[in-house]
């Protein structure tokens, strides 16, 4: 492994920014700190919960820091005394300029889309929503706003048919952790030059703002591959979800993790379910049915189609809304 001599500052939170950490130190970096988020209660028994940041950085005795706000005096001290060269940002805080200003060759951040595309805090999420045949990873340095500084390096990959936003999300951190290291060479050696973000008038953005529950809920009179996408771009978190209505009585969120579909001709009302077997549960919707393959019922564990069809006392007045 070569030594590096760039003195880097690593930030992160999720388990997306742990395999670029990794890769940084696998390439012979020096990180001189990690930061990442207090830790905070968390789940019905409110334990406190930790990073998935810290806890990598834990297991393999990085400095690490936590603070409560980033413009507190005493952090911004303790982080010019590191004297970072680079900072490195992957799925964090949005930075004040007393921070990302510090680095002499400055702080970029990673994002999970082919910027300008897809500003915003879920682009995995929306490129699949959307029925994107094309995303990819973003390097660019921080600026004053929300994902428009200058572009360093970006990587396309294709997104495969049917792949769900975790699946999509794992290969984004492989191809992210390789563009990272790439970017902290040519930024060493001094090879590598950013360029503007440049919006065109003859280009449709798409952007990806955070996903709150009212979003995840499935409109049945939607087109067959929009109902589709939805669902596999919300799977496996935060997941989207609709509600069972059987005979009179409306119960509890009806979450869909995947499926498929079949565009066919019928005369089923939209929502109307069709059970056929042990094993096949259809939903209409206006262009063919879907056909849900694994489930959660409110209150309930995660499960596959035919465990909750054999657990229905009455498989006929059932349906959707």
């Amino acid at each position: 492994m070569k030594e590096r001599n760039l003195r880097v500052v690593f930030m992160g939170t999720p388990e997306f920014a742990v395999a670029p950490l990794d890769k940084i130190i696998q390439a012979g970096y020096e990180v001189v700190a990690v930061v990442t988020v207090p830790d905070k209660p968390a789940g019905r028994g409110q334990r406190i919960s930790e990073s998935a940041v810290k806890k990598y950085a834990l297991k393999n005795n990085l400095n690490l820091l936590q603070p409560e706000k980033l413009k507190d005096n005493n952090f911004i001290e303790e982080l010019t005394n590191l004297k970072p060269e680079v900072m490195v940002v992957v799925a964090f805080r949005m930075l004040p300029k007393e921070v990302w200003s510090l680095p002499s060759l400055g702080t970029f951040n990673l994002h999970a889309s082919l910027l300008p595309q897809y500003r915003g805090a879920s682009p995995i999420n929306f490129s699949i929503i959307n029925g994107d045949n094309e995303t990819g990873v973003t390097t660019f340095f921080i600026d004053e706003k929300i994902d428009t500084g200058e572009i360093l390096l970006q990587e396309r990959i294709a997104i495969n048919e049917n792949e769900n936003a975790g699946e999509l999300h794992d290969r984004l951190q492989e191809l992210g952790s390789h563009l990272v290291v790439k970017t902290l060479q040519g930024l060493e050696d001094g090879t590598l030059k950013s360029e503007k973000q440049e919006l065109k008038k003859e280009v449709e953005y798409k952007y990806a703002p955070r996903i709150f529950k009212k979003d995840c809920l499935i409109n049945w009179e939607d087109k067959i591959e929009n109902i589709h996408n939805l669902i596999r771009g919300l799977s496996p978190y935060p997941v989207a979800y609709t509600h069972l209505v059987i005979g009179n009585e409306k119960l509890k969120i009806f979450k869909i993790f995947s499926g498929y579909y079949s565009r066919e001709t019928h005369n089923f009302p939209i929502g109307k379910i069709i059970i056929e077997g042990k094993d096949i549960l259809k939903i209409a919707i206006k262009e063919g049915f879907y056909f849900p393959k694994e489930i959660q019922l409110e209150g309930k564990k995660r499960m596959n189609i035919s465990d909750f069809i054999n657990g229905l006392i009455d498989k006929n007045n059932i349906k959707v809304q």
